[in-house]
């Protein structure tokens, strides 16, 4: 039987539509399916089967052959994920009527806890990138990149947002007397997540430094759309532009940069709320997590301090 990769091609595009209009997948989401459908394809091609014809064991065949080239416990894990939704997807359409994927199983794999910077650590990024602001000799440019860095720690750290969810925060976010903002998460959804008075402040020296360089500017510039502009196809800073500079800040303070991340300071962000207490149902609504499940990655902060807890309250404790 001969493959069919234009049928391969044009159901992997029906099925991403569907995610995109159904689920709200981003658009991180659907290149992600599109990388591990175009190789699982790729494969089937190779054994002349296709999305429609493949069996319960060319998929085995698949999943051993992933293992052979090397793949992680974690990447075999998602790819199995992907041919998961894809079956149960063309089950759905009648395209299939079957699901050969339904009985297989994925690789045993303990879910890896989040890398975590001590608050320590956050306070030295923190002020290392506060100093940069002021630097003698700085120019206005200049003083605008480190206000805005600034500005983008104290948010993320405050809020605990994705980074795709900071770079893309509107103007409006900084309104003067904002103690709230909305943000637009995964699926479209919207969440209110509140401000302190650090990143409230930061926001406010940024938007002043974006002033001191508009005025020296030869004619009026309108005001952007974006808190964090960019000459960009987006129109906002990226997400790599602003884990490069993240990377460059934590070297200057003298953390490693292989351990700083946007996604790292996420995690501190609730790790350092749980550790002081939070409510881990509290710590998923401003994640913006939908199950609770994916929050539940934290619980060994939680597990660390309900066992110091007894061990200096509980009567009985050795002293």
């Amino acid at each position: 039987m001969t493959s069919d990769k234009s049928s391969d091609s044009r159901l992997t595009n029906l099925f991403l539509d569907m995610l995109a209009a159904e689920q709200g997948a981003g658009e991180n989401t659907l290149g992600a399916y599109r990388r591990d459908l175009e190789d699982f394809s790729a494969f089937l091609a190779r054994a002349s089967e296709n999305f429609v014809t493949a069996g319960t064991q060319t998929l085995r065949d698949y999943l051993g052959d992933l293992d052979v080239r090397g793949f992680k416990s974690s990447s075999v894990a998602r790819r199995l994920s992907a041919m998961r939704h894809l079956f149960r997807f063309l089950l759905s359409e009648r395209i299939r009527s079957d699901d050969p994927a339904a009985i297989l199983s994925g690789p045993r794999r303990g879910r890896s806890l989040p890398k975590v910077l001590s608050i320590a650590d956050v306070d030295r990024l923190l002020a290392r990138a506060k100093a940069a602001i002021d630097a003698p000799g700085a120019s206005t440019t200049q003083r605008l990149r480190a206000a805005r860095l600034y500005c983008l720690l104290e948010v993320l750290y405050a809020t605990g947002l994705r980074v795709s969810e900071l770079v893309s925060l509107p103007l409006s976010a900084a309104r003067r007397d904002a103690r709230m903002i909305v943000v637009r998460g995964k699926g479209d959804k919207e969440r209110l997540v509140p401000l302190n008075d650090a990143s409230r402040q930061a926001m406010a020296a940024y938007l002043a430094a974006m002033d001191d360089q508009r005025g020296e500017g030869k004619a009026a510039t309108a005001k952007p759309k974006w808190l964090f502009p960019s000459f960009g196809e987006s129109g906002h800073l990226t997400r790599q532009h602003f884990a490069r500079e993240l990377k460059e800040l934590a070297g200057a303070a003298g953390l490693a940069p292989r351990l700083v991340s946007p996604h790292v300071l996420r995690h501190a962000f609730a790790s350092h709320l749980l550790h002081n207490g939070a409510d881990l149902r509290i710590v998923q609504t401003l994640l913006g997590h939908t199950d609770i499940s994916t929050t539940q990655i934290y619980t060994h902060v939680v597990e660390e301090r309900l066992k110091s807890l007894v061990r200096d309250l509980h009567p009985l404790a050795e002293a």
